[in-house]
């Protein structure tokens, strides 16, 4: 029987510790702009939440600064009620994809994935995952975008990690590969990781996701279940956002 003052064990779904993002009163300024304003919103685990917005909303800022790559000028972004610099492992706990070129063009997939130190039975695992079995031994400079974009998540998944950040993911992806895709993102939530993804593919998301979070002109304008949305997720988004566009 626990005791007061014990620390409780993450919940567990399929063997996945689930894992909560917040959002606490996130504000961003770059000098006079004020790119996000006092962002307030959940991420639930197990489910894949859409993270959307109009050009300049302010979502790769909110994203960079949940990753620690940005510092929020006011407020928090936790991960796991921590932020993102003072995770043990934060690898095995986040896995990202904030762009899909940051991969050096000589260099064959299966060698790239091999830098991050997870070896080479995990290296084939996300390679067999994404598939990109077959392509891992060829050169990235010969990669279609799509390619480039599932290797990109076959990094975000070396660590197993229980929360998946991804920033248009589907960039590149024929329609095979979209709806490959959309299963895999439904299955990875339903394993119990937290899964955040931004998208301008209105159509798409609306067929995989659970949750919604739109802003406009760094500010919330939504944030909950998708059937929440009284008309079609494309007539709420041009509604919430029309003010800003």
């Amino acid at each position: 029987m626990p005791h007061p003052g014990d620390v409780a064990e993450p919940a567990l779904r399929h063997g996945v510790a689930m894992t909560d993002v917040r959002f606490l009163d996130v504000g961003k300024r770059f000098g006079a702009v004020q790119a996000v304003r006092d962002l307030t919103f959940d991420v639930p685990a197990g489910k894949v939440t859409a993270f959307l917005g109009p050009n300049g909303a302010g979502k790769t800022t909110t994203l960079r600064m949940l990753l620690g790559l940005i510092r929020p000028t006011s407020g928090s972004a936790l991960i796991d009620g921590q932020h993102y610099g003072r995770l043990d492992q934060p690898r095995r706990v986040v896995g990202a994809v904030l762009e899909a070129t940051g991969f050096h063009p000589g260099r064959r997939g299966r060698d790239h994935l091999r830098l991050a130190g997870f070896g080479d039975g995990r290296v084939d695992e996300v390679l067999d995952l994404v598939g990109l079995t077959d392509a891992g031994s060829r050169r990235v400079g010969g990669y279609s975008l799509g390619m480039r974009q599932r290797l990109g998540l076959a990094s975000a998944l070396l660590g197993d990690p229980r929360v998946l950040v991804l920033d248009e993911p589907g960039n590149g992806l024929d329609p095979a590969g979209m709806a490959w895709l959309r299963a895999t993102l439904r299955d990875l939530a339903a394993q119990g990781r937290t899964v955040l993804v931004s998208s301008h593919v209105l159509s798409e998301v609306a067929q995989t996701v659970d949750h919604v979070v739109i802003v406009s002109g760094g500010e919330l304008r939504f944030d909950g279940s998708l059937d929440d949305l009284p008309d079609s997720l494309e007539s709420a988004f041009l509604r919430l956002t029309a003010a800003n566009t």
